[in-house]
């Protein structure tokens, strides 16, 4: 018989879909002051996977990745999105997002992004939020699944998940130093 027993906490790590950079920075903001300090940052990329977007977020958006210093419990997952949701409304115009913030948490094992939309793969957390297993680590690498989004399997990112994820498993034995990055401070939100 198996003995439960608490998971170690994980990387809390955000991906941002914005089509207005001083929205973007609101919203960066105001993550930061949610969560921590941030411990990566990419450049940002024009997001061309899909036009699902650009009816309510316009042309020319962009896709960034950030993590964050602080480690988290898993089982926060569910009200780490409903506060996401709340700064994307905090920095809607007219009602219509400028900014997706899509919260998710890389552990040694996976990637699991939050949803509140259900689907096949997907496990209720509670509070009306979905669990989506988006990738798993087999074989030295992060791996898409069927059902993963189209830029969750673009190689830069992968390599992104991939030193992230050596960043924590350094985090988990007490290496790395404990001061994280802020605009101003090495990371321009």
């Amino acid at each position: 018989m198996s003995q439960p027993k608490e998971p170690p906490p994980a990387k809390l790590l955000i991906g941002l879909l914005y089509s207005d950079p001083e929205r973007r920075k609101q919203a960066m903001e105001s993550v930061c002051d949610h969560f921590g300090p941030l411990d990566f940052l990419s450049q940002p990329d024009p997001f061309t996977y899909t036009t699902y977007y650009e009816e309510e977020m316009g042309k020319g958006i962009h896709r960034q990745v950030a993590s964050f210093l602080n480690l988290v419990p898993q089982e926060s997952l569910s009200d780490i999105k409903l506060i996401t949701n709340r700064i994307e409304n905090q920095v809607s115009v007219d009602g219509k997002r400028r900014v997706n913030i899509d919260p998710g948490l890389l552990s040694e094992e996976r990637f699991v992004l939050a949803s509140g939309k259900n689907y096949t793969h997907r496990i209720y957390l509670g509070k009306g939020i979905y669990a989506d297993l988006t990738l798993i680590f087999q074989n030295g690498a992060y791996r898409a699944l069927p059902w993963t989004y189209p830029d969750y399997k673009n190689p830069g990112l992968l390599h992104y998940l991939k030193v992230i994820r050596r960043k924590l498993q350094f985090q988990y034995k007490g290496r790395l130093p404990h001061k994280g990055l802020r605009g101003g401070e090495g990371i321009d939100l």
